[in-house]
């Protein structure tokens, strides 16, 4: 068995990697339902403390069926991550097709008030052992 890819964005100091992997256990494909657990991991960089306030996540399954969810936090924490520090959790996604992807950012503040976008890299959640072709 082989760790999954990590994707990775950088802005402004602020680093997020994921790490997708489909749950063949909590899918039922027959019904039409694939589900990913995804491991998120942001770095701190920027020499002095952030928090991540919001989030916003673009979802598209292989349909071309788009969900965007908004929220405050991530699962149920605004993380205060120190300068050099990382902050770590899991989350999931269920989809209606076998493949998709998944984009979006972290709405952060800095230690003067300043919010800005940190971007979560655009990942893609395929069931293994299956090919698509992107165009």
């Amino acid at each position: 068995m082989h760790a999954p890819p990590a994707y990775t964005a950088e802005t402004e100091g602020v680093v997020v990697r994921v790490r997708p992997s489909y749950l063949a256990a909590q899918s039922d494909p027959a019904a039409g339902r694939w589900v990913w657990a995804y491991q998120i991991e942001i770095v701190n960089l920027t020499g002095s403390p952030v928090q991540l306030v919001a989030r916003r996540w673009t979802i598209t399954d292989a349909y071309g069926h788009v969900e965007e969810v908004r929220g405050q936090g991530v699962v149920g924490e605004q993380p205060v991550i120190e300068a050099g520090d990382s902050y770590s959790y899991a989350s999931g996604c269920p989809l209606g097709a076998p493949s998709g992807s998944m984009v979006g950012a972290y709405y952060m503040t800095d230690v003067d008030g300043r919010m800005f976008e940190a971007a979560i890299p655009a990942f893609s959640l395929d069931v293994p052992d299956t090919r698509r072709t992107l165009n």
